[in-house]
């Protein structure tokens, strides 16, 4: 009986397989003779290249034995369907692991470097006045609130995901963006008019090398020359941040990194800080180098500092002192302040770079949000991809000053997009698929609603003095009333034809009477209000 048994298993594995094999032996091939993809394949490890050449010999060797076991269900086979590129990208990202380290204890500690005041201003590197872009809230003023949305224009390169949330400058919008090619996932970089979307210029190489995939957003510097951006997902190598002119799309500098830049750049000045977040393994334990912050001077791209800290994969804010604010994330569980200044400039005034720590209940990967004496941190021990089996998150404020903990409110989930601040209130994105507003002052709960069923809200919104605007993983918009937050109307923004996987992670931008968004499989889209829309 059992080897009866094994016969169908054996034939109907065959038929299984075969369509396998046979896209193996495509997908070698167009490698082989696509070369871009192939240096790329060999870059990312020679153990990917061995493995392609093992795939093409059991190929070669079974795939004859295959095809005739295969041959039956080949007859009445279905035609074939394309792949799913964005099932690859979430396949990407989710190389995170699923076990993720036991968050600290609840018991929060703040551990301060040395003595004294905050750094001066003569401290740092850089003009008096903070610089760079907010992407926590509106780009609008108080009298826009786009309502009455329709589409106006979309940038939808074939096979493109847009992961991060754009910059946008005056009549430029500046977007990065992760696109399918053999072997993985390739980085576009562009430029567009924000009236029309049609591209001024992209980049799909940094120098001789082919891009990396972007989850990082950019970040344009104050005088408009030079828009910077970081690299990678989250098990990518070796990858750099850049330094673009504006104007061309000619590559200005680029400083490389042996983790990832999961982290969004923020600016100072001549100064740009970000993190470059660890890479771990199954264990949840890093591989290699556990992360560290540093800092890059924007005129020549000359590494200035760097300070190690556990997986930033947050994304930092700077005040007016050029203290550098910026999440600790799995393996860290903390905030973290830093003085901006050079080491010179520290050892002279014996100085150490950490102004303070302070220590969390969870991991923070949330962007930092300065307001007022406040910075405003979301976490939680669930991610992107993944939400824990014993799931929990936070939103935090601290004191610029001292990291003491002012208050903090806890959510059944983790809070991972950036939070937006106005008017006393805090906008907040709760993976259970809900949008909380929060009173500043205190943390106290004013209202939760829920975008789209259950889908997480993984990207932070944006919002305007009658109504806020967030994005659900499952790819909609929605606009909400500040008030209330009851929902006024929702936009789907992926492709309808390719639903998508849960990958819409671009905060909106409110720009005039527009939103602009990035969504999975709908590309980069502008959204147009109804004239006159209050």
């Amino acid at each position: 009986m059992q080897t009866l048994a094994v016969v169908p298993i054996v034939i109907n594995a065959g038929a299984a397989v075969f369509p396998m094999i046979v896209a193996a032996i495509a997908g070698i091939a167009a490698t082989v003779f696509h070369p871009k993809a192939f240096l790329q394949l060999v870059r990312r490890g020679p153990w990917l290249t061995a493995l392609a050449a093992g795939g093409l010999v059991v190929a070669v060797v079974f795939g004859p034995r295959l095809w005739r076991a295969a041959a039956p269900s080949r007859a009445a086979a279905r035609p074939a369907r394309q792949i799913d590129w964005t099932k690859v990208a979430i396949a990407l990202i989710a190389q995170a692991p699923l076990h993720r380290p036991a968050a600290v204890p609840d018991t929060s500690t703040v551990t301060p470097a040395v003595a004294g005041s905050v750094t001066s201003a003569t401290e740092r590197v850089g003009t008096p006045a903070p610089q760079g872009q907010d992407f926590s809230r509106s780009l609008a003023g108080d009298d826009v609130s786009p309502a009455g949305l329709s589409p106006l224009w979309s940038f939808q390169p074939e096979g493109t995901v847009f992961l991060g949330t754009p910059a946008v400058l005056g009549k430029r919008i500046y977007v990065a963006a992760s696109q399918v090619d053999l072997g993985g996932y390739t980085g576009l970089f562009a430029c567009l008019d924000v009236d029309t979307g049609k591209p001024i210029w992209q980049v799909t190489e940094a120098g001789k090398d082919t891009l990396q995939a972007f989850f990082s957003s950019p970040a344009v510097t104050a005088d408009g020359r030079y828009v910077i951006v970081g690299q990678g997902l989250h098990q990518d190598r070796d990858c750099s941040l850049l330094c673009f002119e504006t104007a061309t799309g000619k590559l200005h500098w680029a400083v490389k990194t042996p983790l990832h830049i999961e982290s969004s750049p923020a600016i100072f000045g001549d100064l740009t800080v970000v993190g470059a977040g660890a890479i771990e393994g199954n264990t949840g334990q890093p591989i290699g180098d556990p992360g560290y912050v540093f800092a890059v001077r924007i005129s020549d791209g000359q590494s200035l500092w760097k300070q190690a800290v556990n997986d930033p994969e947050s994304s930092p804010a700077i005040d007016e002192a050029g203290i550098v604010y910026i999440g600790s994330g799995f393996n860290g569980s903390a905030v973290v302040a830093l003085r901006s200044g050079t080491d010179e400039a520290l050892r002279t005034q014996e100085l150490d770079r950490v102004v303070w720590r302070t220590a969390l209940a969870q991991p923070i990967t949330a962007p930092v949000t300065l307001l007022g004496e406040f910075v405003i941190v979301g976490g939680g021990n669930s991610d992107m991809v993944h939400s824990d089996k014993n799931a929990q998150g936070l939103v935090v404020a601290l004191s610029r000053r001292t990291g003491a903990i002012i208050w903090q409110t806890k959510f059944e989930d983790a809070v991972l997009g950036g939070i937006a601040a106005r008017d006393g209130m805090l906008l907040c994105p709760l993976r259970t698929g809900e949008v909380a507003a929060l009173a500043a002052a205190d943390g106290q709960i004013l209202w939760r609603t829920h975008v789209s069923g259950n889908s997480p809200v993984l990207a932070g919104g944006a919002f305007t003095k009658e109504r806020a605007y967030v994005v659900s993983n499952d790819g909609y918009l929605a606009v909400l009333a500040t008030a209330t937050g009851k929902v006024l109307e929702k936009i789907y923004l992926n492709d309808q034809g390719k639903p998508g996987t849960g990958l819409s992670l671009s905060s909106p931008q409110v720009v005039g009477n527009r939103i602009i968004v990035g969504s999975e499989t709908g590309g980069l889209r502008a959204l147009q209000g109804k004239e006159g829309a209050k």
